[in-house]
């Protein structure tokens, strides 16, 4: 969360409304989620192989993450990038 606020800004709203997703859109999400990896499923653990190979190089990751981006879910990017680094756990 970002504390700081221009003291000659916007007023801070007293209630914030939230979009919320039907349960519709949450289904058509999910299912193209599952036709994308449906898609790219043979070519997909490639891709996440050379991401984390290299991660552990130390290569042109921004390079690699946008091929993997045509084949791959952020959240199967998300996970092979944990598998190599580890996961961010806030300290509270």
């Amino acid at each position: 969360m970002n504390t700081f606020r221009n003291p000659h800004g916007d007023p801070i709203p007293k209630t914030l409304e939230l979009a919320r997703s039907t349960e519709e859109e949450k289904r058509s999400q999910l299912a193209r989620l599952a036709d994308f990896h449906a898609r790219h499923a043979a070519e997909a653990p490639a891709m996440l192989q050379r991401l984390k190979d290299t991660v552990i190089g130390n290569g042109n990751v921004f390079e690699v993450l946008m091929d993997a981006v045509r084949c791959c879910s952020l959240g199967q990017i998300t996970n092979a990038l944990f598998e190599v680094g580890g996961q961010y756990r806030r300290n509270m």
